[in-house]
């Protein structure tokens, strides 16, 4: 199992209250799986994936990622394993500007100690499977939403994740690119990627 939630509940203090962001959520992943969890903004989704990812904890719960229950993992231990076994791809991107598209698709592997050479090999391929070998040498700012979230999506595989997490990963899109980054997810899926796409769009 890749995911496997019990209980999960999150909680906000807000003005001397508490917003309830989760309420008992329960959550198998098995791998292989393409998983959308679907909903309006702000019931939740964004909270449901940082909790899911180790990033937040929740207020109750358990959660298994990996085999690996979070509660008994320290900060450095999850920013490991997430690192090594977790790709995210993110509604804004969160590219780096000053980067070419092949820079930024080599930072986890630079962060995991990957070899210079391997991990410029490595960044072009990923960047040729996802329809963007053309691109490699351009910063952020000269390419489409589009691209963007392509060389978003060559960044989260870098490091061969076993798991992928996208929040509202077609949310900045028009609805035809968007239609194209699902497509893409569809192939991920199919070549042996378990995906958890959170979106608020049912199409």
């Amino acid at each position: 199992m890749i995911i496997r939630a019990r209980g999960i509940t999150k909680e906000y203090p807000y003005q001397g209250d508490a917003v309830h962001a989760l309420r008992g959520v329960d959550l198998d992943v098995a791998a292989g799986e393409f998983v959308a969890v679907v909903g309006p903004s702000g019931c939740g989704k964004s909270s449901l994936l940082n909790v899911l990812a180790g990033v937040d904890r929740p207020s109750t719960g358990t959660v298994e990622l990996l085999g690996q229950p979070l509660h008994t993992l320290d900060e450095g231990a999850r920013s490991r394993l997430r690192l090594h076994q977790v790709g995210f791809v993110f509604q804004r991107f969160h590219l780096l500007a000053v980067l070419t598209a092949a820079e930024n698709v080599e930072l986890p592997m630079s962060e995991a100690g990957v070899p210079t050479r391997e991990r410029r090999e490595r960044a072009r391929e990923l960047l040729e499977y996802v329809g963007l070998g053309h691109r490699t040498g351009h910063r952020p700012p000269h390419l489409s939403g589009g691209e963007q979230q392509r060389v978003a999506i060559a960044r989260a595989l870098s490091n061969r994740p076993r798991l992928v997490l996208a929040d509202e990963p077609t949310g900045e899109l028009d609805r035809r690119t968007g239609q194209e980054i699902i497509t893409l997810f569809e192939r991920l899926n199919a070549d042996g990627t378990t995906l958890v796409v959170v979106t608020h769009d049912p199409g």
